[in-house]
């Protein structure tokens, strides 16, 4: 059974990290990873051992490698093409019928949102995206509310399999003070940590506003990530006068150095499938304030574990933030992490998803022949 992964390759957010360490638990000599672009991704997965094929494009609308896919992917007779986001779908729709591979893909986010505010350009791509799932074999959806989103959208059930993200857990690393030294926050400050592309879906001036009504200069928020609306975010911390309080990290490859010493981490978005990096604050003992998106209501079962607040609901996400704040004068914070922890490391594993992924790639080719 052979395997060929196919993904942008500039991805910096929870799908490159879903692919890379997916990957990383398959057998290597069965499975590859076609990539558009060198980037973090392409290096990481060649650092866990994965066979990684480069196709280098003029622009990402240059169509000329449509040829030199399908060659490559029928000479090496890969059994399922397994594709990522919106611009291997796009590709996966013209080479389909020239494959002898069955084609499946992972719903990492709603393809309604994935170019939420991106005007003409993205109504357009939106279009687009959702033509090609429509051609698509077979979905794997990172939650079950995905696999109802995929429903509703007319995908049958029988084509897909809900498939929860995971990770190896780790001892939880000691707490990096040279780093938090270095970020210039002190002990008495209480530290709030948000990994996310800088998109307009993943909800940041919310978070501003809930700072902005809980008038706390003690509370400091940093933000992991890249993304299109950086500038924007930041006028927006000035307009606000939060830039005390606020601090651009840009991209990260420390983000669990960053978690061993944060208090709590945020998640603010309008859309999610089963976010990845609140696997990674888990793992480092640290409790969630988040949206009610995607699956983070089978993860924060309680709140022993966290804070699940309405989707766009800045007074309850200040109200969360202030309880949690309140939590960690008085000592209890911590213990609502290492709660989380526990859960999460029982159900979450990466073997989990490594080994349904497997055998669902066994099963559909089994049902094909």
């Amino acid at each position: 059974m052979k395997i060929v992964h196919m993904i942008s390759g500039g991805e910096t957010g929870g799908s490159r990290k879903h692919v890379v360490t997916l990957l990383s638990k398959l057998p290597k000599e069965d499975v590859c990873l076609i990539v558009f672009q060198e980037g973090p991704l392409a290096e990481e997965a060649r650092q866990v051992g994965v066979r990684v094929e480069l196709f280098k494009q003029k622009s990402r609308y240059d169509l000329s490698i449509l040829s030199r896919l399908v060659s490559f992917i029928n000479k090496e007779k890969f059994d399922i093409l397994h594709t990522h986001g919106p611009r291997a779908n796009f590709y996966g729709t013209f080479i389909k019928k020239k494959l002898s591979a069955l084609w499946v893909t992972t719903i990492h986010s709603d393809p309604k949102l994935d170019f939420m505010k991106s005007g003409v350009k993205g109504w357009l791509f939106t279009k687009l995206n959702l033509a090609s799932i429509r051609k698509i074999d077979y979905f794997f959806a990172v939650s079950d509310r995905f696999k109802s989103n995929l429903m509703e959208f007319g995908i049958p059930e029988e084509k897909i399999q809900s498939v929860y993200n995971g990770i190896d857990f780790s001892p939880a690393i000691d707490s990096q003070k040279e780093l938090r030294k270095q970020l210039q926050l002190t002990n008495e400050v209480f530290v709030l940590t948000m990994v996310a592309r800088l998109h307009p879906v993943k909800g940041h001036e919310m978070v501003f506003k809930a700072l902005k009504q809980l008038h706390n200069p003690k509370i400091k928020l940093l933000l992991v990530g890249d993304g299109p609306i950086r500038t924007d975010l930041e006028e927006k911390v000035k307009e606000m006068g939060l830039n005390s309080q606020v601090s651009f990290l840009g991209f990260r490859k420390d983000v669990n150095a960053i978690f061993s010493f944060s208090d709590a981490a945020l998640l603010a978005s309008f859309s999610e499938s089963f976010p990845l990096v609140l696997l990674e604050a888990a793992n480092e003992n640290v409790p969630i304030i988040t949206t009610d998106v995607g699956g983070v209501n089978e993860l924060i079962t309680s709140p022993e574990k966290g804070w699940v607040v309405p989707v766009g609901d800045e007074g309850e996400f200040a109200n969360a933030i202030e309880s949690a704040y309140k939590d960690w004068e008085i000592g209890k914070l911590r213990d609502k992490g290492v709660n989380l922890r526990q859960f999460a490391q029982e159900h979450f594993s990466l073997d989990k998803l490594a080994s349904l992924t497997w055998d669902t790639y066994a099963r559909l080719l089994k049902r094909k022949n």
